[in-house]
């Protein structure tokens, strides 16, 4: 029996994962909550490995390198993606990982979390990501995708729109949750859409 893969990504309303160098938008668009955090927090303190590619991987190193385990009180939510069992799939970076519990797998991706799916006593976890999750969910190895829609638009700001080259498909809704009165988790199981002869 193959464990569950989850696809886990943030956005803007208007589809863009991020927002560039004149976005002045702070972490989550500055529109997290404590129903929110407190929400994140207990995902990611679940038994399960983090599965990530070498360019969030690098953002990874930037942003949450400085966290120590006794940053666990003052922000939950990255201690503990920090922390977790992770694999970094990538053919550009070279081990060891400066990660406290990280494991670098050369090759392709699709083979690698096929292999991981098969193998894992703990669900697997993409944060992120978006080229290798495309390239995953194109291969049907995605189980969930997971969008938190924050309530911003960022028309002028916006970079990497989250399904920016992705194969078509068809979404069934599993479960819909609203934090703080504003933010929107979405999970779908996705299937390849097929044309209709």
């Amino acid at each position: 029996m193959t464990t569950t893969y989850t696809f886990d990504v943030f956005c803007s309303l208007d589809g863009f994962g991020s927002y560039g160098p004149d976005g002045d938008w702070g972490g989550y668009w500055g529109k997290q909550g404590s129903e929110f955090l407190d929400h994140r927090a207990a995902q990611y303190g679940e038994d399960l490995r983090l599965v990530l590619g070498a360019n969030t991987f690098r953002q990874f190193l930037e942003y949450l390198g400085p966290i120590t385990r006794e940053s666990e009180a003052s922000d939950p939510v990255n201690t503990r993606m920090k922390y977790l069992p992770t694999t970094v799939i990538s053919t550009s970076l070279d081990g060891p990982l400066d990660w406290p519990d990280a494991t670098l797998e050369r090759g392709d991706a699709v083979d690698v979390v096929a292999r991981l799916k098969a193998e894992s006593a703990v669900p697997l976890r993409s944060h992120g990501s978006l080229l290798l999750n495309r390239a995953l969910m194109a291969a049907g190895l995605v189980d969930r995708v997971q969008v938190t829609i924050f309530p911003v638009i960022t028309g002028q700001t916006g970079t990497d729109p989250i399904f920016r080259g992705a194969a078509d498909f068809d979404l069934d809704l599993i479960e819909t949750r609203t934090f703080d009165g504003r933010t929107q988790e979405l999970t779908y199981r996705p299937s390849l859409h097929r044309r209709a002869d």
